[in-house]
Formats: C-alpha cells, sequence, structure tokens
C-alpha cells in the first residue's frame, strides 16, 4: 500500500533520514521506534509531503508522490496525526472534528463519523461545545486522532500518540488503536513506548540516526536482544 525505497532528506546540512525503505501494507499496523532525533517525525512528514526528499521514491498505492503536495496527498487518503496535537484551540471540539472533514461532501455520511467518533470517545461528546485549548492533555489528544479519523484516511500515520499521557490514557488510546486494526485501518505509528507499539504492531522497524538499524515482524523484535536493552528497559 505504501511504500519507501532508499529515502533522504536533510534540514541544511544535517542529514536526518538517509537510505530509508520501509513498506505498509494494506490492514497493517506497522511502528517505527528509535530515540529522539532518530528521524522518525521526519519520515511522516516526508510521506505527508511535509518536507522534500532529496532522494529515492514514496509510492502510495502504486502512485508516485514525488509531484504531490500536502494537499493532494491527504485527498488520497494519507492523514497525519502529528506529534503534539496541533489541534485548533480557539475552536471548540466539534468544530475541531469538522475540520476533519473539511475535504469531505457527503453531508450524511459526516454526520454519521461524527457520532462514531462520540461513541469511540464519549468525553469528546461530553465535551463538544468545549473550547479546545482548555481540554485536558489525554482529551487533546483523543481529539487529535478523532480529528484524523473524520477525514475517512486510506492509511493513518500517527506520530507520538502517547507523548506526555497518564498510564492509564496510554492504555486508552492503544486499546482504541488495537480496535482500528481490527476494523481495518491502515496505521504507520511512530512511538517511543517500544513495549506497548510492539504489543499492537504486525511489523516494526528501529531508526538509528537515520537509518534503519533493525526490522522485523512485531515479536521477533520484542524478543531481540539489542530491542530488548535498548528501547524496553530490560537488560540482557
Amino acid at each position: 500500500m505504501l511504500e519507501l525505497q532508499d529515502v533522504s532528506c536533510s534540514y541544511g546540512k544535517v542529514q536526518a533520514l538517509r537510505n530509508v525503505s520501509l513498506t505498509v501494507p494494506e490492514g497493517s499496523l506497522v511502528s517505527i521506534l528509535g530515540a529522539n532525533g532518530a528521524g522518525k517525525s521526519t519520515c511522516l512528514k516526508a510521506i505527508s509531503r511535509l518536507v522534500r526528499i532529496q532522494g529515492g521514491r514514496i509510492t502510495f498505492m502504486g502512485r508516485d508522490l514525488a509531484r504531490l503536495g500536502p494537499a493532494q496527498t491527504m485527498r488520497l487518503g494519507i492523514v497525519q496525526v502529528p506529534e503534539g496535537r496541533m489541534i485548533f484551540p480557539a475552536l471548540n471540539v466539534q468544530e475541531n472534528l469538522a475540520m476533519g472533514a473539511y475535504c469531505r461532501r457527503d453531508k450524511a455520511g459526516i454526520s454519521q463519523d461524527l457520532e462514531r467518533m462520540y461513541v469511540s470517545f464519549p468525553i469528546l461528546k461530553v465535551r463538544r461545545r468545549q473550547i479546545a485549548a482548555t481540554l485536558s492533555g489525554g482529551e487533546q489528544q483523543m481529539l487529535a486522532v478523532a480529528r484524523g479519523l473524520m477525514s475517512r484516511p486510506r492509511i493513518l500515520l500517527l506520530d507520538e500518540p502517547s507523548l506526555g499521557l497518564a498510564p492509564v490514557l496510554v492504555d486508552e488510546i492503544f486499546s482504541f488503536l488495537k480496535e482500528l486494526k481490527t476494523a481495518g485501518t491502515t496505521i504507520l505509528l511512530v512511538e517511543q513506548n517500544a513495549y506497548m507499539a510492539l504489543q499492537i504492531a504486525d511489523f516494526g522497524y528501529v531508526l538509528e540516526t537515520g537509518e534503519i538499524s533493525l526490522s522485523g515482524s512485531a515479536s521477533d523484535l520484542l524478543h531481540n536482544p539489542r530491542v530488548r536493552e535498548s528501547y524496553l528497559g530490560v537488560t540482557t
């Protein structure tokens, strides 16, 4: 469904990605692991066309994304939930969700999806008239994910959804991601919580200083001594 082939990106003289290749099959959940500054967010931004690639190729459903901008990429069904939530702080919850469906014209479908988000995240229905900036961090993260889903993505790119959340909310977010995967949503997940990510993923990649250092099934990576020591805090 989504494929990166030898993708390289730089910020000025700093090489952020170097010959990164990865594949996200349709209906799968693939996780990218790595420390801060490893290039994980840059990888998602390259797919969303928010940063320019200087080498390699990105294809989605067989289509080369090289000549597309962010808006065109989103219309193909590639939707990113960015790190830091990036909600519209001055709008209320329901207005934020409506912005997620900005490019859609099926009013009946939008109404159905809005109710579906309220079923999936009941607290958002309670807060639907509340200004988004006044929500808690966990509520803002739920809103960011729900807003992304309002566009009916063909693939959802999630950047650090558990960042800064209390453990009980982390469990809630990952439980919902598992449900999305079961329902057939294709997900590319960037996450520092390696254990939680690999528990729900099908496949994983480890990025170190802009390069893929390890890849394999989620189960294999969970039991890999290097991953266990570096990312799971288990001394081998």
